[in-house]
């Protein structure tokens, strides 16, 4: 009897755990029926953390987000996400992709005058391109600095998050340089004749002519055409010197020495020097663009709820320390720059015997780089007074630059020797085809005579 009660208990246990593991997994089931949203993100290239590397902070971010999300979030929206992220070179080409694309993207990077832009740009329903935030789903907003709140690309602090910033400086070659140039720290070494074939230029018409700009102190928020045909002319004679106009390019050619001098931003000069420890630079003695680069939400967008919590993301400490790390450009972010750990994993992967990347990044106020300037920011107005298309202005006389004696030398040589193989052939073929007909005429006389 005993056995039966035995048998009888254990047959009850066992059907109570395949009914526990038959809950366990009709839960398992009900979050694996969860749809998968995607969440397209759009940012410049080389601009996220994507590698692991614990012991510095890094890690894939946007691969964090979707753990994040689909651990935590999941039950709350009813779905998992998946994060598409693709890139743009310029803010000219995100703005055109944008307006101009099937795709609806969630996030978008813009710097901040193209951020003034797209707020003074209208949609099909006659919107801005950029949605308004809803500040209560950010939680860590909290963890932006102040400095970085109410400028003037989103004075009511309504329709962006900043992500970095950081200025333009010159990049250049210590081993290749000589020392009396770079102590004049000045624009003008972009237009040294002696370094001929061995310095860049933007390939954008913004950063480009503000180099120009710069290098004479006129004003680079000048709503007079003037200016822009002068800066033109300055980029025309600069033109012969250059070995070629770049954006990402640049990384390949100033760690592998094939140019020695090129205008960029001191984030991505940080990232260079780390790889050729030769590379140093400096902020011009006449100025520089000071910019920032937020987080927004197009209007478009059909996860605006998702896209805030990627924005949140964003912003915590962990994932803005990483992409502060891995990006090398300065952080809005004081949980970021308080942080002992920031500072010493800063200086671990950047510093040099002559670069210190502290200084760099954090050394100079936005007033300290537009010294000439008051404080006027770069492009300021540069979309938005619609009193002068100063940006049909810009965009018309990059096109002559760019389209002045643009076919390369190599392309005449290759097309008169083309020339002049065609006309060989044909002369050859003329020759030929004489000779043979003498040939027949000849054998057709002597077989007559015979």
């Amino acid at each position: 009897m005993k056995r039966y009660k035995v048998l009888f208990l254990l047959t009850l246990v066992f059907i109570l755990a395949l009914s526990l593991c038959s809950c366990g997994n009709d839960d398992v089931e009900a979050k694996k029926n969860y749809p998968t949203k995607t969440l397209n993100v759009y940012n410049w290239g080389e601009y996220i953390s994507d590698e692991e590397d614990s012991e510095y902070g890094l890690f894939d971010v946007n691969s964090g987000f979707e753990d994040y999300f689909n651990e935590n979030l999941a039950d709350v929206y009813g779905c998992y996400i998946k994060v598409n992220y693709s890139t743009y070179a310029t803010n000219e080409d995100m703005f055109a992709k944008i307006t101009n694309s099937a795709v609806a993207y969630d996030i978008v990077i813009p710097s901040d005058y193209m951020i003034q832009k797209m707020l003074s740009t209208t949609n099909g329903s006659g919107e801005p391109l950029l949605l308004k935030l809803d500040f209560s789903k950010l939680t860590n907003y909290a963890n932006i600095s102040d400095d970085f709140k109410n400028l003037y690309y989103d004075p009511t602090n309504e329709y962006s998050v900043p992500y970095t910033y950081g200025m333009l400086g010159i990049i250049y070659n210590a081993e290749f340089v000589d020392q009396e140039d770079i102590d004049k720290q000045s624009w003008g070494l972009l237009w040294d004749e002696q370094y001929k074939g061995k310095i860049l230029q933007f390939n954008n018409p913004r950063d480009a002519f503000a180099s120009a700009m710069y290098k004479n102190n006129w004003d680079i928020n000048s709503k007079d055409p003037t200016v822009w045909t002068n800066a033109l002319d300055e980029l025309k004679l600069q033109k012969p010197l250059l070995q070629g106009y770049v954006n990402d390019e640049i990384f390949n050619k100033m760690k592998g020495a094939s140019a020695y001098i090129a205008p960029y931003f001191a984030g991505d000069f940080l990232t260079m020097a780390a790889e050729n420890e030769d590379l140093n630079f400096y902020y011009p003695k006449e100025g520089t663009n000071y910019f920032v680069d937020a987080m927004c939400i197009p209007s478009t967008s059909k996860n605006p709820d998702l896209a805030h919590e990627y924005i949140n993301y964003m912003i915590s400490v962990e994932a803005a320390t990483a992409n502060a790390l891995y990006i090398g450009y300065a952080s809005p972010n004081k949980a970021v720059t308080e942080s002992a750990h920031y500072q010493s994993m800063l200086s671990a992967n950047y510093d040099t015997e002559y670069v210190s990347a502290w200084e760099i990044l954090y050394g100079k106020t936005k007033e300290e780089a537009n010294i000439n300037y008051s404080y006027n920011p770069a492009y300021m107005n540069y979309y938005s007074d619609e009193s002068v298309d100063i940006q049909s202005v810009v965009n018309s006389r990059w096109e002559e630059l760019k389209t002045e004696n643009s076919t390369e030398m190599w392309v005449h040589v290759t097309s008169i020797a083309i020339v002049v193989g065609v006309l060989s052939y044909a002369s050859y073929d003329i020759y030929i085809k004489k000779k043979r007909s003498r040939d027949y005429r000849m054998r057709d006389k002597a077989k007559k005579n015979s």
